[in-house]
């Protein structure tokens, strides 16, 4: 299996086959997530200053900020695994 990389905006990628999970970052339980993750060094900003609209977990448990939508990356994930498939 190769490396997948997946665009989360702004020319920054991150690996497909290491996500666990795109949420919005609404829910205080993301909230306390994010604050966790900035105490541990754990969290990459990929914002460039806007507004955080996708938050990924990942299976290192680093915590990635996305000003995309988490319908787009999410989609963007299953078209690059259904290019692969072909």
């Amino acid at each position: 299996m190769g490396l997948r990389l997946i665009n989360i905006g702004f020319g920054n990628v991150v690996s497909a086959n290491r996500i666990i999970t795109i949420v919005s970052p609404e829910s205080a339980p993301i909230k306390r997530i994010i604050t966790v993750a900035r105490d541990n060094n754990k969290l990459i900003d990929a914002t460039y200053g806007r507004r955080t609209r996708a938050v990924i977990i990942t299976d290192s448990d680093h915590v990635v900020l996305s000003a995309v939508q988490p319908e787009t990356v999410g989609q963007r994930v299953i078209s690059h695994e259904e290019d692969i498939d072909e």
